[in-house]
């Protein structure tokens, strides 16, 4: 056999390697959501929790935090409040001023006897220098990647743990948009300073996100984590129906994209969505337009000219004529990139967490959200979406239709790589 030949079929190899590995395999859902039944109705509550995992746990506080000025100490606070453990898994890690915060707490805490775990998807944290690494070893802290590349398992390598999640001693739990880098830091004041929200939780919900984490630390480590230190008894902290849920490509649950879909199908008033990277498939295309169809009133809050991947947003942009042709309010928020990631339901029902509105997150990350029924709450977040929507520009039917010719056939090029995206 020549050596082209043998070149020949190791390149071909290669290329189905990659194919593969691209590929999340697992058939996905491909008929509409029936709208039978609304946020209000008693069956969606256990519908949510039936076909998602955990079900929604009574007594639980959520408060929003809004922006690094207000997220970082009060994690940092937490993280320096541990007893007992800390459980903590990002996907961004980056060194920095606020990641060498995180580390002098974390390793603080750990050289006081505190168990602390700390999973860091490999990719996200790459631009985390070595001797911040070495750092947070060295200090007693226990910390693994998430997926690191070996030859033999390059598909793990498009499967990232996108999860922001953060447990103390099994009662306070956080989790949202934020990840650990100065990109956070600061009010959303500047270009150089993101718009991001994030979520303290306490109650009987927080053992759902210790196990969301346990998911992955198990399947790093091969290590159970258990016991009172890290699944208290919990008591009642609030008035909040809360929920926990995570979704992995692994289990082929597609969890994420499911309560994205039972959610909108369920509204009858309003659909507000916060979102970060925002690139529907057609079928939440199709389940968006069907609740327009209803007379819901739908609007999105998305990233304006500052955005840190411009692709992303070119192609969001070639997926928004059968939205906005329906009547979809879609707005882009001008100060500074815009990294929320929110949905509120008929003034009742919000999830928040880690997950975009996009196929990487639905079909290839793994994700973990918390699910707040709660009206007061709702209410909150109202307010909060309301404040960046009086900073965003709404985008017209006829001005998208307007673009100009290059941008339209960009926008339609970076669209046929949305199952990346």
């Amino acid at each position: 056999m020549s050596w082209s030949v043998v070149l020949a079929v190791v390149v071909t190899a290669l290329i189905v390697l990659v194919l593969l590995n691209l590929s999340s395999g697992e058939k996905k859902i491909s008929k509409r959501i029936a709208p039978i039944y609304a946020v209000t109705d008693p069956q969606f509550q256990r519908s949510m929790g039936s076909l998602l995992g955990p079900s929604l746990a009574h007594g639980n506080r959520v408060v929003g935090l809004r922006n690094g000025r207000e997220i970082f100490p009060a994690m940092l606070d937490a993280i320096r409040q541990a007893r007992r453990t800390i459980c903590f898994e990002t996907y961004i890690y980056w060194s920095g001023e606020i990641g060498r915060a995180f580390a002098d707490a974390l390793v603080e805490r750990a050289r006081s006897g505190i168990k602390v775990h700390v999973l860091l998807d490999w990719i996200g944290s790459v631009k985390m220098e070595g001797d911040l690494l070495e750092r947070l070893s060295a200090g007693a802290v226990q910390v693994r990647r998430y997926h690191p590349p070996r030859w033999y398992n390059l598909g793990r390598l498009n499967n990232r743990t996108h999860r922001k999640l953060l447990v103390v001693d099994g009662e306070v739990g956080f989790t949202g948009g934020v990840g650990i880098a100065d990109n956070w830091m600061g009010n959303a004041d500047g270009p150089d300073h993101w718009r991001d929200s994030h979520y303290r939780l306490e109650g009987p919900a927080v053992a759902q996100m210790q196990a969301a984490f346990l998911d992955n630390w198990m399947k790093t480590e091969g290590e159970v984590l258990h016991g009172e230190e890290y699944f208290p008894s919990l008591e009642t902290s609030g008035d909040s129906l809360a929920q926990v849920f995570r979704s992995s490509p692994n289990e082929g649950s597609e969890s994420v994209r499911l309560m994205y879909l039972l959610s909108i199908a369920g509204a009858r008033r309003s659909v507000r969505i916060a979102a970060s990277y925002f690139v529907p498939d057609d079928l939440s295309i199709e389940t968006i337009v069907g609740a327009r169809a209803r007379g819901v009133h739908v609007t999105i809050v998305l990233p304006g000219a500052t955005i840190d991947t411009e692709v992303t947003r070119m192609a969001s942009r070639s997926r928004w004529g059968p939205l906005l042709r329906a009547g979809v309010e879609i707005y882009e928020y001008r100060p500074t990139m815009y990294h929320c990631k929110i949905m509120i339901v008929d003034d009742i029902w919000v999830s928040v967490g880690s997950t975009n509105f996009d196929n990487r997150s639905f079909r290839l990350n793994d994700e973990a959200n918390l699910n707040v029924y709660d009206r007061d709450f709702a209410g909150s977040q109202v307010a909060d979406f309301d404040r960046d929507l009086a900073r965003s520009d709404r985008v017209t039917l006829d001005a998208w239709s307007r673009r100009p010719l290059r941008e339209r056939v960009v926008d339609r090029l970076a669209g046929l790589l949305r199952s990346q995206l």
